[in-house]
C-alpha cells in the first residue's frame, strides 16, 4: 500500500455488508439523525489500525534504505497523500487518514523530541492539516479517536504557530463553529490536557458548552469533567459542580459524577 489509492482499494476489498448495516444504525446515519449521509464499508477499528500500522512501518523501513536503493524502491506512502484519505466518502478510510496523523504526531511528540526544531515544525504541519480537514471528522468516533492525541497534545507543546493565546483562539473558533463535530473537538481535546495535568482547558470549554442543546455534547462535557477530576483534582471537579450542577443538563451531570460514591452521586443529582 504505497498510495492513498492503494489503501482505499484495499479497504474496499474488505467490505462487509452485514457489519456495514450494523455500523450505519449504530452511528445514526438515517435521515434526520446526526450521522446522516455517512457511508461505511463495514470494517472494525482494529482492522483499520492494522492498515495504519502497515503504512507507517513501510514508511519507516524506507527511511532506513540508502539513497541509491531508495530511488529504485517502490514509491512509499507520503504525508501529502493523507488528504485524499480524509476526503473519502468512506468513514473507515477517513478514520485511517486521521489515525495516520495521530501516529505521526505521537512519534514527533516524545519527551526527546518535544523541543527539537524539526519535530516542532512537523507537528505544526500535522495540526494545520487536521484543522483544515476537521469537518471530515464528521462523527463522534472520528473526533474522539484523534483530537486529544493531536490538537490536545499540541496545546501543551512548543509551537511555531503561536503562543497560548493563539491556541485559545483556535479552540474558541472550534467551539463557536456551527459544526457539531468542531464543537466536540474543542472539549474532547481537553482529555489530553487533563492527562498532562492542566485542567484549564477542560474547565473553560465545559463552561462554554454547558447549555449545549445536543445530547452528544452533554455527554462529552460530562465525560471530560470526569476525566479532569480523575486526572487532576476531584476538588476542582466538585468546585465546578457547586457552581453549575443546578443548571447542567442531567446527562452531563451524570457523566461527570459517574465515578463518585453512590451517596455523593445522589446528592449531586438533587443539588
Amino acid at each position: 500500500m504505497n498510495t492513498a489509492k492503494d489503501i482505499i482499494t484495499y479497504m474496499e476489498s474488505l467490505r462487509d455488508d452485514r457489519q456495514r448495516e450494523n455500523l450505519m444504525r449504530f452511528f445514526k446515519t438515517a435521515p434526520g439523525q446526526y450521522g446522516y449521509g455517512d457511508e461505511f464499508l463495514g470494517l472494525k477499528v482494529p482492522q483499520t489500525r492494522e492498515i495504519v500500522k502497515a503504512v507507517i512501518k513501510r514508511e519507516e523501513s524506507d527511511a532506513c534504505i540508502s539513497s541509491p536503493e531508495r530511488e529504485q524502491a517502490r514509491p512509499k506512502f507520503i504525508f501529502g497523500q493523507v488528504p485524499e484519505l480524509l476526503m473519502s466518502q468512506w468513514h473507515e478510510v477517513r478514520l485511517c487518514g486521521f489515525l495516520i496523523l495521530v501516529t505521526k504526531f505521537e512519534k514527533l511528540a516524545t519527551k526527546k523530541l518535544e523541543n527539537q526544531a524539526d519535530a516542532i515544525t512537523k507537528r505544526d504541519e500535522i495540526v494545520q492539516m487536521y484543522l483544515q480537514y476537521a469537518e471530515q471528522a464528521n462523527n463522534w468516533d472520528l473526533v474522539d479517536l484523534s483530537v486529544h492525541k493531536i490538537l490536545g497534545h499540541w496545546l501543551l507543546l512548543p509551537s511555531n504557530l503561536g503562543d497560548r493565546d493563539y491556541k485559545l483562539k483556535i479552540l474558541d473558533d472550534l467551539a463557536a463553529s456551527p459544526c457539531l463535530w468542531k464543537q466536540r473537538m474543542s472539549i474532547v481535546c481537553s482529555w489530553k490536557t487533563s492527562q498532562m495535568g492542566d485542567p484549564s482547558w477542560c474547565l473553560r470549554y465545559a463552561e462554554i458548552h454547558l447549555h449545549h442543546p445536543h445530547d452528544l455534547m452533554n455527554k462529552a462535557v460530562g465525560w471530560m469533567l470526569r476525566e479532569m477530576g480523575k486526572r487532576v483534582s476531584m476538588d476542582l471537579l466538585r468546585d465546578f459542580l457547586r457552581q453549575h450542577a443546578h443548571e447542567m443538563p442531567r446527562t452531563a451531570l451524570r457523566y461527570a459524577i459517574e465515578k463518585m460514591p453512590e451517596s455523593e452521586r445522589k446528592a449531586w443529582m438533587t443539588y
